[in-house]
């Protein structure tokens, strides 16, 4: 007889051979299925994933009872997320059958019996979790909105603490699925909550509540406050805490860091957490794909554009390998990835790949969430950009005309929605009143367009100050206007000296977005006579290039980078940053069709 080395196949194991086994008679054994271990019952389950058997599966799943057998399954819930995906998939709502089912059980029954209360409480922590970690936050939300509900009003210590965490991670699910002004009053409990339990003598820990209020301010792009409430966070970081609450806390405040222009707190910040997510859930958790998509907007923000690229499209591997389908972290994943792509391929013209991935997000947007939703505004922004591009590029005048109007049709859906979500008085709505400007121009409306640069630039001014990045990216679309289009040198030669002028003292010398300003003086000097100063802009543009050239020459491994200090040794650091940054800035204190050139759209 031949040796089992010999084979060209190994048999399966007992164990799975008995899992193939019930999972061909499934509804013959299904009664029997309840008396096995949790760890068995899931191996059947995900056997009949893996054999096509959905129908069963979901149906399964729809049991309450039965799900929480599954929730408590903790080292496979990589694979418990790929069962629950094609469940979805098969126009199943899955995620709200469950969190209906949940709610219902809220009975008086139920709130009279402390032991079965704590244990549906415990119930509602874990299916809530779940659905958060799957994307389904509005599900989530209804589940921890419930439980609230029920603790909130109990004086007991134990329940206000519970309270406490339900608020908090209610503020998460409202904060991601764009629920602003629920988050707002969700937050606010949350307060209250803390000071009652700290007015009883109790320590709390608030170094999440801190991080997901800082992402609240930073969606309404109240940044100033972002910022410094991303510093009370980071101040009660311990090592003691959860791991995913670590990580959590450091990429949320990463990104305040960003958009205050505080880089070396930032990648300190955002790399130690991709760092520490690969360590402690691996390279292929979802958790790790959520830190390289912090990671890539620093990246991408701090003007290491193919770098961003490669980490974006990392973390949409990641997602896509454990969600798949109509996901909407996948959504977010590909719309990230079609924009840093589209940045990185301006000079290019080459946006297929970023097409791909802007229509793809759309797709999956439009599936699974309500036509109004404000997420569907960013997504249409991003292919909105894409599509001008795609348009301006065109040798067949109707064709040019059909993209460019597809593009102001997506930029007018998600202005409104902006403006509905924010107000007028926002970053947001700024930067599509640019973006809008910059199609006008495309489209050669150009009182139109510059009416749309000087409103993005006078939002911006009053929100983030006249020497901010995105200020400056306004002003250099506005000279851009003024230099091609409508020929007022004058002005342009202004703007572009201001834009300029920023984009150094921010980014240094090689500044990528530079080249556009540059080249821009150059036109206008040569266009007005003035030879010796396009002289001087052209070695300019040389220097430039040389320093651009350097830059890009050196190869940089986005995730060449271990923890080497402890929590506590990281907060230091942060903390020492931040003096030497403030103190830095009060010492600073002291002190036809032609080629347009301009920068890529915001």
């Amino acid at each position: 007889m031949a040796r089992a080395t010999e084979l060209e196949w190994a048999p399966e194991s007992l164990y799975n051979t008995a899992i193939s086994a019930v999972v061909m008679r499934f509804n013959q054994y299904r009664r029997e299925l309840r008396n096995l271990t949790d760890d068995v019952i899931f191996d059947v389950y995900y056997k009949l994933y893996d054999k096509n058997g959905l129908v069963d599966l979901g149906n399964e799943f729809m049991d309450l009872d039965v799900f929480s057998r599954v929730l408590r399954v903790m080292n496979k819930r990589v694979l418990l997320h790929r069962c629950f995906q094609a469940i979805m998939d098969n126009e199943v709502n899955l995620a709200h059958i469950l969190a209906d089912k949940f709610c219902l059980r809220i009975t008086p029954d139920v709130l009279d019996d402390e032991n079965i209360k704590g244990r549906h409480m415990q119930l509602g922590f874990s299916l809530g979790s779940f659905l958060c970690e799957a994307g389904w936050f509005a599900d989530s939300s209804l589940i921890y909105s419930a439980c609230l509900d029920v603790c909130i009003n109990d004086e007991s210590t134990l329940n206000k603490f519970r309270a406490m965490e339900f608020a908090v991670r209610l503020l998460h699910s409202q904060n991601v699925n764009c629920q602003y002004q629920d988050a707002e009053e969700t937050y606010n409990k949350a307060v209250k909550l803390c000071t009652e339990l700290e007015d009883r003598g109790h320590k709390v820990n608030k170094a999440v509540l801190y991080s997901e209020h800082c992402a609240l301010l930073f969606a309404q792009s109240r940044y100033t406050q972002a910022f410094n409430t991303c510093h009370l966070a980071i101040l009660e970081l311990n090592s003691n805490m959860p791991p995913m609450a670590v990580v959590n806390v450091m990429r949320l405040c990463s990104k305040a860091c960003v958009v205050k222009r505080e880089f070396k707190t930032a990648e300190l910040l955002i790399k130690y957490a991709v760092a520490y997510a690969r360590e402690k859930f691996g390279k292929y958790h979802p958790k790790h794909a959520d830190t390289l998509l912090d990671y890539g907007f620093f990246l991408l923000n701090s003007d290491c554009v193919i770098p961003a690229v490669q980490v974006y499209q990392l973390a949409l591997d990641i997602r896509q390998s454990v969600f798949g389908g109509n996901n909407l972290y996948v959504a977010i994943a590909c719309e990230d990835l079609a924009y840093a792509s589209y940045v990185n391929e301006y000079s290019s013209g080459k946006f297929q790949h970023a097409r791909d991935h802007a229509e793809k997000s759309m797709s999956i947007l439009f599936k699974i969430l309500p036509p109004n939703h404000l997420l569907l505004s960013s997504s249409k922004r991003v292919k909105a950009l894409i599509l001008e591009e795609i348009g301006i590029d065109c040798n067949d005048r109707e064709e040019e005309k059909k993209y460019l109007e597809e593009a102001l049709s997506l930029h007018m859906s998600s202005l409104e929605q902006a403006r509905s979500a924010f107000g007028e008085e926002n970053v947001q709505t700024a930067k599509h009143y640019g973006n809008l400007g910059r199609l006008y121009q495309s489209m050669k409306r150009y009182e139109d367009a510059e009416r749309m640069h000087k409103q993005a630039i006078e939002i911006k001014e009053r929100l983030l100050g006249p020497d901010d990045y995105e200020v400056a990216l306004s002003v250099g679309h506005l000279a851009s206007l003024f230099n091609y289009d409508v020929f007022k040198y004058d002005e342009a030669e202004k703007l572009y000296l201001r834009s300029v002028k920023i984009g150094r003292q921010l980014f240094g010398e090689g500044y990528s977005g530079l080249e556009y300003d540059y080249r821009g003086l150059v036109r206008l000097y040569t266009q007005i006579g003035d030879f010796v100063q396009a002289a001087h802009y052209n070695d300019i543009i040389n220097q430039w290039s040389v320093i651009r050239d350097s830059h890009n020459a050196r190869e940089i491994n986005p995730l060449e980078y271990e923890v080497t200090m402890t929590i506590p040794e990281l907060v230091e650091q942060v903390l020492r940053n931040h003096a030497v940054t403030n103190y830095s800035k009060a010492d600073h204190k002291s002190d036809t069709k032609e080629n347009c050139e301009r920068s890529s759209g915001e």
